[in-house]
C-alpha cells in the first residue's frame, strides 16, 4: 500500500492526534487540508499546527484525499455523516457516531441508501495492552471465555472491549446497576500533573450485562478520574474454562493440563541506557503477543492505536474488509445509551433489543 493521503475535518483535542501522526510517519500518511468552517479560528489553527486550513468541504476534496477524517463534536455528527454519504465520500469516523437511538437508526438507514464507505475509528481494541489480551484469548489460552470484569474504559469504548473479549455479536442483554459518588484528589489531567491537592466528587458506575448467551460482563468505569489519575488504575480480569488474565498476569492450562503463570511484559525502546524512543512489543513468555505496525515511530500508545485505524481505512478501501464497522459501532453505542438508561433507574433490570442493524 502506498502513502495515504487523508483530510481533516474538525480542531478538537482529538482532530490534532492526527496531525500528530502524519509528522511522526509521513512516509506512510500525508495530511491534506484540514477543514473548519470559521474562517477566523481556521487561521489561528493554521498559524499553531502548521498545516494548510480550508473552509468548505468542496475545497477539502479539491486536495483529492483518500479518505477524510471526521472528528467533530458529537451533537452534530450525524448530520455531517450522511451529508457525507450523499457526496460519496468515504470516511472514517471518531465515535461515537451519533448520540440517541433514533439518530443511530437514521444513520444507518442513510449507510445503506447512499452504500456508504465508512469505518469508525474505535481504537483501544487496537493499543498494544488491549491487543495483546485479546491475542491471549485468540490463541485459545483460556478456552472458552464466559465473564469479564472490566474497570478502564467509558460508555461506547467500554462495550467495544466486553464484546470483542466475551465474543459477543448483537445478542440482546440485560443489565442493571447503579451510579455512586465518590471524593478523589486531583493528581493530573490533560495539562500535566498537579500537585494542589485539590478534591472533587466523582462518580463511579457500577452495571452487570447479563447475555442471552450465558456469558456476562461487570462493567465499573469512575468518570473522570480513571483517565486521569495516578491514584485510579485500571483494573481487568477476563476468566475462561481453561485460565484467566488478571491485568498483566495470564494463568492458564497447557494441553497436559499443567497449571503456568505468566506475566506480559512491555518492551519499550528508549529507556535507561537504550538511545531510541519508541513501544516496541508485547511479549507473554517466549512469545511476541503484540508489535507495533510502526517500527520507530515516537508515538504513545493511544497514537499507535489511532494511527493503526488509519492504516486499515486505506486497506477497508483497497480490499473491503472492514475493521470497525458501522453496525458494530452502532451496536456499542447503542449498548452504551442502554446502560445510561439503566443508571438512571438504579438497580431495575433494563432489556435490550434487536435493532435495524443488526438484522442486516
Amino acid at each position: 500500500m502506498g502513502k495515504i493521503r487523508f483530510g481533516l475535518i474538525g480542531s478538537g483535542w482529538r482532530a490534532e492526534f492526527y496531525i500528530r501522526i502524519a509528522r511522526a510517519i509521513p512516509d506512510q500518511y500525508e495530511l491534506t487540508e484540514v477543514l473548519i468552517r470559521d474562517k477566523e479560528k481556521g487561521e489561528k489553527f493554521a498559524e499553531t499546527f502548521g498545516v494548510k486550513v480550508v473552509n468548505s468541504l468542496d475545497d477539502l476534496m479539491q486536495s483529492n484525499p483518500d479518505y477524510v477524517v471526521l472528528s467533530i463534536k458529537r451533537g452534530t455528527v450525524t448530520d455531517y455523516l450522511i451529508d457525507l454519504f450523499k457526496k460519496g465520500i468515504p470516511v472514517l469516523c471518531e465515535t461515537p457516531p451519533g448520540e440517541t437511538i433514533e439518530s443511530l437508526e437514521e444513520l444507518w438507514e442513510q449507510a445503506k441508501k447512499y452504500d456508504a464507505k465508512i469505518q469508525i475509528a474505535e481504537q483501544y481494541f487496537l493499543q498494544p495492552l488491549y491487543a495483546s489480551w485479546l491475542k491471549v484469548i485468540q490463541d485459545g489460552k483460556l478456552g472458552e471465555v464466559s465473564n469479564v470484569n472490566l474497570s478502564s474504559l467509558h460508555g461506547y469504548h467500554g462495550t467495544s472491549m466486553i464484546r470483542k473479549f466475551l465474543n459477543i455479536d448483537f445478542d440482546n442483554c440485560v443489565m442493571y446497576g447503579k451510579r455512586f459518588s465518590f471524593d478523589v484528589t486531583e493528581t493530573y489531567g490533560r495539562e500535566g500533573m498537579l500537585f494542589d491537592g485539590e478534591t472533587f466528587s466523582c462518580r463511579r458506575d457500577r452495571l452487570t450485562l447479563e447475555f442471552e448467551n450465558g456469558k456476562v460482563a461487570f462493567f465499573d468505569f469512575s468518570d473522570p478520574a480513571q483517565y486521569h489519575s495516578f491514584i485510579r488504575t485500571r483494573q481487568l480480569t477476563i476468566q475462561g474454562v481453561r485460565g484467566e488474565i488478571d491485568d498483566l498476569t495470564v494463568r492458564y492450562l497447557t494441553p497436559d493440563n499443567v497449571p503456568v503463570t505468566q506475566e506480559l511484559n512491555r518492551i519499550d525502546l528508549g529507556r535507561y541506557s537504550n538511545q531510541e524512543w519508541s513501544h516496541f512489543a508485547l511479549m507473554l513468555g517466549e512469545e511476541f503477543v503484540y508489535k507495533t505496525p510502526f517500527k520507530n515511530a515516537r508515538l504513545n500508545d493511544d497514537e499507535i492505536a489511532v494511527a493503526t485505524c488509519m492504516l486499515l481505512m486505506g486497506e477497508y478501501l483497497s480490499t473491503g474488509k472492514p475493521f470497525y464497522s458501522l453496525d458494530e459501532a452502532l451496536q456499542d453505542t447503542y449498548l452504551s445509551l442502554m446502560m445510561e438508561e439503566a443508571l438512571n433507574h438504579p438497580n431495575i433490570e433494563i432489556r435490550t433489543s434487536i435493532r435495524a442493524w443488526a438484522e442486516a
